[in-house]
């Protein structure tokens, strides 16, 4: 039989100090709540990193994508998918994502990577650029009215590409034909709304109602630069130094 001081050696060994105990349960809140912090604060750092290379076929995307990284000219052939880089700037890093001018499958990865978006290259021939406008006013008019892309204040460089060549509209023209289009897409787009006040209450409605399209009417900040991504001859320097500046200025 166990006498006293026995049960009160049993007592004093699973007898725990409740204030060290607080401090234990103190100390395991405080290393989750670390934990949750430094998650969310990777997920923010990572979230809106990416920048889509995007345009019709032949435009010249993925040799800005190779010149962007590799800076030398390549051979370019139609791709059923994305090509994908990381941009390294002061420490950090935006992915870069060349997506594929095919219609189908550019609005599939467009969507797949709008949520992560923080701006858009929009390349553009600028030789082809008054046949093929319809086109190009269509893809560029989808990206500007998509609600996720546009309601996050992204940014987007229209690249008036292959400048080196005779036939090749500078920016300033390009711009123009452009808002002419969007202006005609535009209309296109509200008569098939019911009415005036479907419109004015249309998210998707793109610039002011009453007035000529232009792109200062839109919350989008949207620029233009010209760029040569060949320059004629395989070995050439390319002419991207507005694309990267952009890249840079919005990492």
């Amino acid at each position: 039989m166990m006498d006293e001081n026995s049960y009160i050696k049993v007592e004093k060994a699973f007898w725990v100090d409740p204030f060290q105990m607080i401090g234990a349960v103190v100390g395991i809140i405080a290393v989750l709540i670390t934990i949750i912090i430094l998650v969310i604060f990777q997920q923010r750092k990572n979230a809106r990193r990416s920048i889509l290379i995007m345009g019709l076929s032949d435009s010249g995307k993925t040799l800005i994508f190779s010149r962007i990284f590799h800076n030398r000219c390549i051979q370019t052939y139609t791709s059923l998918k994305e090509n994908s880089g990381k941009y390294l700037i002061n420490n950090n890093f935006l992915r870069v994502i060349d997506i594929p001018g095919h219609e189908r499958l550019c609005g599939k990865f467009f969507d797949q990577y709008k949520t992560s978006t923080k701006g858009i290259i929009f390349v553009v021939d600028s030789v082809t650029i008054q046949k093929k406008i319809r086109d190009v006013a269509e893809l560029l008019y989808n990206i500007l009215t998509d609600k996720s892309f546009a309601s996050k204040g992204n940014r987007v460089l229209i690249s008036c590409n292959k400048q080196d060549q005779t036939m090749a509209k500078g920016a300033t023209v390009i711009k123009s034909l452009l808002e002419a289009e969007l202006n005609l897409l535009r209309v296109t787009k509200a008569k098939q709304l019911n009415s005036t006040e479907d419109v004015a209450n249309s998210n998707n409605y793109l610039g002011v109602i009453g007035k000529d399209f232009k792109f200062s009417h839109i919350p989008l900040a949207v620029e233009f630069v010209e760029c040569a991504a060949m320059k004629n001859e395989m070995d050439a320097p390319a002419d991207i130094k507005g694309i990267k500046m952009w890249i840079e200025n919005i990492a």
